[in-house]
């Protein structure tokens, strides 16, 4: 993007030198269409400066939690930046909707962002901005403390996920030894996440009693602009998992048991290969993750491979797991220079080239919208951003002989990668039912909060691996999820997402060019059409309903049969 409003050379260094453009766009008069869709443009390219350099502020923590500086950058954004902001959004989105030309713009073209506007409106509250400023700033204390966890084996000090490798490993007695160490180390920093995660709750809780909601659940629906569907459809979703996915994850289960042949399955036994094969190594390095990748996407579109060509140019890949390090993985979207960031902690694991080509389907997704006008027009919903990754990952399977060779290793990925796709469902079934409740009932003891996620883990458990005498570890299992401390109510998306998923490589299947078009001109809309619009023009539903929840799952398990 070039600037044309704000100076070329400008750099956000404080409030009172941002100030004067946000200021000038409210006393400007609009006298016209043409002046309304100026000031529109104007508006959305500072947006994009501010996006921009918060981004780059959140990415260069979250590369480095050790570094105070960097700690200390992000949070004096969050903190006399973004408070600053929040109010003169609200003013600015008040001026837009008075304007008495915003009827004359395209209906068509603006229907989505305006409706979006307008809730923004109905749920700001100035006396929720310090409550959004200090809740902002205790999220951030997740990736801190679960940055610095570490665990010292065979001479070695290395991260949790490093340490989660000899998870995989055939020497049974190593899985359990490093299992142990990994949940002990957890253990240590159980009563800091309860704490931290209590003292969010009672934040978010305050926020939605402002906006004058009944609890804070009713209000984050809201305010994700869940405008296409409802909070009973979530529970059905929850419903409809429970009732077709827990079923085939038990069989599942059962079967490696089997061929494990274990009396006794236990939560070291989870990741080891059932056949007792080494895992697998789809790369060693970042760089040959890179390369793969690209090799990989350019198999199934040019245009996919460049965009990690020009990531990786642009020194936009940040992929080796490292002490100090946040953990997890991610896709930032950088709307000013236009192409995006992936950030991820690799060990050179399976599951690391999986993140890689779902955060690359992100990236994509940013590059194919980028010539859309607004920022907001390029900022779609969860839904349909994990639409793009979660199809990538599927897609891409048929490809992946980019990174194995061995037709027994490829086969052997492809049956991971359908079974992480089962096993999802009811995780994310059960984390997000578990955040209905924590916010139905945000005045509940820790004591409740182990209680329901016990009673959780059972409905959406297999009840095949024996967790006699590591209750305390299950219990504690959900201060894993990052979503539930930094972005809460975030995650119900992936299980729709997954869905659609499916269809599209059911759709890729059957007619890759097609699928490939379709695939591409959903992901061109950004948020510029309804979730139902965007899903229709990828060639599938925005259902999930038993039925369709049932057909999907007996597809995948069908494909996973005739591996």
């Amino acid at each position: 993007m070039q600037r044309k409003f704000v100076p070329k050379d400008f750099e956000i260094a404080a409030w009172n030198l941002l100030k004067p453009y946000f200021d000038g766009l409210e006393k400007r008069e609009i006298n016209s269409v043409a002046d309304l869709e100026k000031w529109l443009m104007d508006y959305n390219e500072l947006g994009a400066v501010v996006s921009e350099n918060m981004a780059w502020r959140y990415i260069k923590m979250t590369c480095d939690t050790t570094s105070e500086n960097l700690r200390n950058s992000f949070n004096d954004f969050v903190t006399n930046i973004e408070p600053n902001i929040s109010s003169i959004a609200n003013n600015l989105n008040k001026k837009l909707m008075a304007s008495p030309f915003v009827n004359e713009l395209n209906n068509q073209k603006y229907f989505v962002y305006l409706r979006g506007i307008k809730k923004s409106i109905e749920l700001f509250r100035e006396e929720n901005i310090p409550l959004f400023t200090e809740m902002q700033q205790k999220e951030q204390e997740f990736a801190s403390t679960s940055g610095a966890q570490t665990i010292d084996y065979n001479g070695e000090t290395m991260t949790l996920q490093k340490a989660a490798v000899f998870l995989k490993n055939g020497d049974r007695k190593i899985r359990e030894e490093v299992y142990r160490k990994i949940q002990t180390r957890r253990a240590q920093d159980e009563t800091t996440l309860n704490n931290l995660y209590t003292e969010l709750i009672e934040l978010r809780n305050k926020i939605a009693l402002n906006t004058g909601f009944k609890n804070y659940r009713d209000y984050k629906h809201q305010s994700l602009g869940r405008f296409d569907y409802s909070i009973k459809d979530c529970q059905n979703f929850h419903e409809a998992v429970q009732k077709h996915l827990v079923p085939l994850i038990t069989e599942h289960e059962k079967n490696r048991k089997a061929k494990l042949k274990l009396d006794d399955y236990r939560p070291w036994d989870k990741e080891v290969d059932a056949e007792g094969k080494p895992p697998l190594k789809p790369f060693e390095t970042a760089r040959e993750l890179i390369d793969r990748t690209e090799t990989c996407f350019n198999t199934i579109d040019k245009y996919f491979g460049e965009c990690i060509v020009t990531m990786d140019k642009m020194k936009r890949l940040d992929l080796e797991s490292r002490i100090g390090k946040a953990p997890g993985g991610y896709q930032y979207p950088l709307y000013e220079t236009e192409v995006p960031f992936i950030f991820m902690n690799a060990v050179g694991l399976h599951r690391d080239m999986v993140t890689m080509v779902h955060e690359g389907g992100h990236a994509i997704h940013s590059f194919l919208d980028i010539n859309l006008e607004l920022v907001d027009f390029k900022s779609p919903p969860s839904e349909v951003a994990e639409l793009a990754s979660m199809s990538m990952e599927l897609i891409s399977m048929e490809h992946w002989d980019s990174f194995f060779k061995d037709k027994e290793d490829l086969k052997r990925a492809k049956r991971q990668q359908l079974e992480s796709v089962l096993d999802a469902l009811p995780w994310i079934a059960a984390v997000d039912k578990f955040q209905h409740w924590i916010y139905e009932n945000p005045k509940h003891m820790v004591a409740d909060r182990y209680t329901t996620w016990m009673q959780l883990m059972k409905e959406f458990g297999s009840g095949v691996v024996n967790y006699n005498g590591l209750e305390d570890n299950l219990k504690r299992r959900w201060q894993v999820q990052l979503h539930l401390f930094e972005v809460p109510f975030y995650y119900i998306e992936y299980g729709f997402a997954q869905l659609g998923a499916i269809a599209v490589w059911r759709n890729y299947r059957r007619n890759p060019k097609k699928a490939i078009e379709q695939y591409k001109a959903a992901l061109s809309l950004g948020y510029t059409k309804t979730i139902p619009e965007i899903y229709k023009t990828a060639g599938i539903e925005f259902n999930f309903s038993p039925e369709y929840v049932k057909e999907l799952a007996d597809f995948v398990k069908e494909e996973y049969d005739k591996l």
